[in-house]
């Protein structure tokens, strides 16, 4: 698969500006003395993780990328997608393992299943 043929989910990228600037407002504190140095570290871990985390999807798997790593669960493990209480997207593994799914709100889940290249099936209720 191309990249063109994959489906990204990131969070808000207002996220990575807030580390920003909070990595800059850590500064004056962090050159004060040596041992204040990891001071630093909270938003650029932030940062990191705001760039990186989210979920990919194309016709083979869905990508769950974290801060560190990331998880490869190919489309003929996932038994359902559906949303939880809270709006997210989550992914029932045929083994009966849920996933949340990083950056995936209930209303991105037509999205997602075009990523596969097929079509949404209307529950029966």
């Amino acid at each position: 698969m191309s990249r063109a043929d994959t489906v990204r989910f990131r969070y808000n990228q207002a996220i990575l500006v807030a580390a920003i600037v909070a990595f800059i407002g850590a500064l004056p504190l962090a050159t004060a003395r040596w041992w204040l140095l990891w001071v630093l570290l909270i938003p650029l871990a932030l940062g990191v993780w705001a760039w990186r985390a989210g979920t990919d999807a194309d016709a083979r798997e869905l990508r769950l990328r974290a801060l560190v790593g990331q998880r490869r669960v190919p489309w003929t493990r996932v038994a359902e997608l559906t949303a939880d209480a809270r709006g997210r997207a989550v992914a029932r593994l045929d083994d009966g393992e849920t996933l949340v799914l990083p950056a995936v709100s209930a209303a991105d889940l037509p999205r997602l299943v075009s990523a596969t290249g097929q079509e949404l099936s209307e529950s029966a209720g």
